[in-house]
């Protein structure tokens, strides 16, 4: 009986610590540009879009493919970073388990 007491003790301080890394990491924020910083995107922890900016030089209207292109791959190259660090932060605290549904 002991030794389940002493896992769910373990359990619950698990628990603790992965809330407070979770909104340390929900609030951290993650910068990614493209075309030589043409255009600049700033995500969340909690993969949410906060903030485009974009050099009015690479607006073209006889190009707008262009442009495109740089808005998906700066905000794919910040989702990207925004995620691995979340897991890598998770995973420190699980100890690599991979828990379903937790991040």
């Amino acid at each position: 009986m002991a030794n389940m007491n002493q896992l769910m003790k373990q359990a619950q301080q698990m628990q603790s610590k992965m809330k407070a890394l979770q909104s340390e990491l929900d609030a951290r924020e993650f910068e990614a540009s493209s075309g030589g910083g043409m255009v600049t995107v700033k995500v969340n922890g909690k993969q949410e879009l906060l903030d485009i900016k974009i050099n009015k030089e690479c607006v073209d209207p006889n190009d707008v493919e262009m442009l495109e292109d740089l808005v998906k791959t700066a905000v794919s190259t910040a989702m990207k970073e925004s995620s691995d660090t979340v897991s890598k932060a998770m995973s420190k605290v699980t100890g690599g388990m991979n828990i379903p549904g937790l991040f």
